[in-house]
């Protein structure tokens, strides 16, 4: 698996995207207040604007007449639609630790920066597994459409979606951990020990919750295209404005009642397309008197961006629905 970027261009990227996040946090320490709906809204426009200009940028200078640009818009959208899925698990998160309003932002910031490392790491191993071998498109496909499957199953997001696990425990016990918050600290001083607050509790949980959630969502972009570059930055571009999208969309999210199954179509798509490519490789075009089609970007593109639309819509119309029942049936109660 190669990138057709030279290194200048990596180089280039790699610090653009730090010193974004460094942009992030000067403006995080000096918030004083709670995020607010406005905040919020202008920021994810900001961070949409900001992949929507990348994107522009490769369509009009990378090599490959557009095909970078059209796999950076699939893989943007993909890994940022299957990011609010991850926005279910910080709101249990959140309520679970009682995390204060103020320290909400600082927490998920730190949060998705160690996950960006942590993907980026991915990333490379699996860059470097596809190209030692060629199969192993077959278990990204194998393992994309079981992971549909079980997330068809699953049902609605509740709060068994998150367990504290092994780590977390370990954490509480070798860390020394106050039982109460300090505003937005990582540590405090009690009778005069430094000790940490529960905060870093709460950011190990937000980082590994992405983490988990990157054996899903990487699988996925590697099906769409196959340039690490590509792979890096839809990633990046998507955490970052993943933030935002959870103080603008928060309470909206259980609205989104059939995103589970949307989630579900696009991975099964995804993990089929996988396959087929992977048959391909093996020069197997036909299977009997099935001829097995050469799915492109374009065609991979509208098909995910069709299934959000249509499960957006008909949530938000079965949400309106209900919400109308629930009206009518208090009001003859009364």
């Amino acid at each position: 698996m190669v990138s057709v970027m030279p290194p200048a261009v990596w180089v280039l990227t790699i610090v653009g995207l730090l010193a974004i996040v460094a942009f992030d946090l000067i403006v995080i320490a000096r918030r004083d207040h709670t995020v607010t709906i406005k905040d919020a809204t202008r920021w994810v426009l900001f961070y949409v604007g900001l992949a929507a200009l990348f994107a522009v940028g490769l369509f009009l200078f990378s090599p490959g007449s557009g095909t970078t640009g059209g796999e950076f818009v699939a893989g943007y959208i993909t890994e940022y639609s299957l990011s609010v899925d991850n926005l279910f698990v910080f709101v249990i998160i959140m309520a679970r630790f009682a995390v204060p309003s103020l320290a909400q932002d600082k927490v998920l910031y730190v949060g998705i920066v160690v996950s960006m490392v942590l993907r980026a790491v991915f990333i490379l191993a699996g860059a470097a597994a596809i190209a030692a071998a060629s199969w192993v498109f077959y278990l990204f496909g194998a393992f994309l459409v079981y992971t549909a499957v079980r997330l068809a199953l699953e049902g609605d997001n509740d709060e068994t979606d998150f367990q504290e696990n092994a780590v977390l425990r370990g954490m509480r016990r070798i860390l020394p951990l106050s039982h109460d918050y300090d505003g937005a600290k990582l540590t405090t001083r009690i009778d005069g020990r430094r000790m940490v607050t529960p905060l870093v509790i709460v950011i190990a949980a937000i980082g590994m919750a992405n983490v988990i959630f990157a054996l899903d969502s990487i699988p996925a972009i590697f099906g769409l295209t196959q340039d690490a570059y590509i792979v890096l930055t839809a990633n990046a571009f998507a955490l970052m404005g993943l933030r935002q999208l959870y103080f603008l969309i928060g309470g909206l999210l259980e609205r989104v009642i059939y995103l589970n199954v949307g989630l579900s179509v696009i991975l099964a798509f995804i993990g089929v397309k996988l396959i087929i490519e992977a048959l391909h490789g093996s020069h197997i075009d036909d299977i009997g008197a099935i001829h097995l089609p050469h799915i492109g970007i374009l065609t991979s593109l509208g098909f995910i961006a069709g299934t959000l639309f249509v499960t957006t819509g008909a949530s938000l119309i079965k949400s309106s629905y209900d919400r109308r029942r629930i009206e009518v049936r208090i009001k003859i109660d009364e």
